[in-house]
Formats: structure tokens, sequence, C-alpha cells
């Protein structure tokens, strides 16, 4: 092989491995409008849109997308402890906690998202 044809061939194995990362994170995004519909029952604790009204239960709208899924997985795994949420956990798909957490992020209900 020449420099030149080794030089190709990196090229094309990088940009593959390139087109598969962007695949692989399309594929791992959540839905706001799925999570919609797979949030009312978030809702009845956390609030309409995520804003709770009660101090007990946290404010999730506005909250990073990727930040609400680390917690609703270790809701899941049982590395975080509550009784309630661990259990709603336990149904959620990744995708389910993908979509929830795409629409509490987009639900900004008023407050200033801070980044």
């Amino acid at each position: 092989m020449t420099k030149v044809s080794v030089i190709r061939w990196q090229v094309q194995v990088f940009l593959f491995l390139l087109a598969l990362l962007a695949v692989a994170s399309a594929q791992a995004a959540g839905s706001a409008a799925a999570g919609k519909d797979k949030a009312r029952a978030c809702q009845v604790c956390h609030g309409k849109g995520g804003v709770s009204s009660n101090p007990t239960y946290p404010i999730l709208a506005g909250q990073h997308a990727k930040y609400l899924v680390k917690q609703l997985k270790a809701f899941r795994s049982g590395t975080r402890k509550d009784p309630i949420m661990n259990g709603i956990a336990a149904k959620m798909s990744d995708q389910d906690m993908e979509d929830v957490a795409a629409f509490f992020e987009s639900s900004q209900s008023g407050f200033m998202r801070l980044r």
C-alpha cells in the first residue's frame, strides 16, 4: 500500500466511525412529544410541566435531560433509594427515560434555564 492509500483508508475508517457515533447519539435522544404523554404520572407529584408546588418533590422543568436520565437509572438500579421512585423507574425502559427527560428539559414553565 502506498502512503496515500493508507491515509485514504484511515480517513474512510474515521468517517465510518463518526457516522456510527452520530447514529448512536440520534437513537439515544429522547422525544419531548413522546415524553409528554409518558410523564403524566410524574406530574401528579412533580406538578404540571414539572413545576412542583410542594417542596417535597423537586422541580423537574428545565432540568438537563442527561441529569434526569442518570437519576432515573439510579432509581431503577436501586443505587438511589425512594420507595415511590424505585417502583416507577423499575417499569421504565431506557427510551421511556430519555423521552420523559426530553419533555421535562423542554418544559420551562416560566422558569429560566441555567446552563
